[in-house]
């Protein structure tokens, strides 16, 4: 069974919203989108080529794929940015989405019924891991379904007060084991938790 992974850009009270420009999502009236920008840095993006160096298939929600639809595909030939996009044009996309209507990206399929039943089937099929950037909402959905294999999170040094969270109440019990973690010189943490078992507790009244 293949692999979910997941990446997220989280503040260090837990919002995910609008990461990465302040039309992104402004939702509830959040004024604060484009707080990683300011934070950007080369290792950041030796990050992310890290998370798309071996083969992958991308899982997206609607907002995230409307987002990277409109500048992936459209970044022009000998731009640094070039090989990321290519990568990200050639790998096959589903989509979690009420409007299956211009899914437009090259390799963009809508994913049909009930989330957590589509993308089980999805990690049953035979082929590259499933790599999921942002979507929050979706990756909220999963989390409640304990369907998510690896958590990869950059935690930004800023406190947003409010915002989107990805997790909720709703998040299924689970134990991760971290596999790394690194600093940016900006700040950032840049962690690697892989799923583990169930989560196990205890009492400082049980020792001397």
């Amino acid at each position: 069974m293949r692999k979910l992974i997941v990446s997220l850009f989280t503040s260090l009270d837990g919002v995910v919203q609008a990461p990465g420009g302040p039309n992104e999502d402004p939702s509830g009236g959040f004024r604060l989108g484009g707080w990683t920008v300011p934070y950007a840095d080369d290792a950041i993006g030796r990050h992310v080529r890290d998370l798309m160096a071996a083969p992958f298939e991308l899982l997206l929600g609607r907002r995230t794929y409307d987002i990277f639809a409109g500048y992936w595909p459209h970044v022009p030939a000998g731009s640094g940015s070039r090989p990321l996009a290519d990568r990200l044009n050639s790998a096959p996309k589903h989509v979690a989405t009420h409007r299956p209507d211009g899914l437009s990206w090259q390799g963009s399929r809508a994913l049909s019924g009930d989330l957590a039943e589509a993308v089980r089937a999805l990690k049953r099929q035979g082929g590259a891991d499933l790599l999921t950037f942002g979507s929050g909402d979706m990756v909220r959905q999963l989390l409640a379904a304990d369907l998510v294999d690896d958590l990869s999170l950059l935690v930004y040094p800023v406190m947003l007060g409010q915002g989107k969270r990805v997790f909720g109440d709703d998040a299924r019990a689970r134990a991760f084991t971290l596999e790394r973690v690194d600093a940016t010189p900006g700040g950032v943490l840049v962690s690697r938790y892989l799923r583990g078992g169930e989560v196990r507790t205890g009492s400082f009244e049980d020792g001397e």
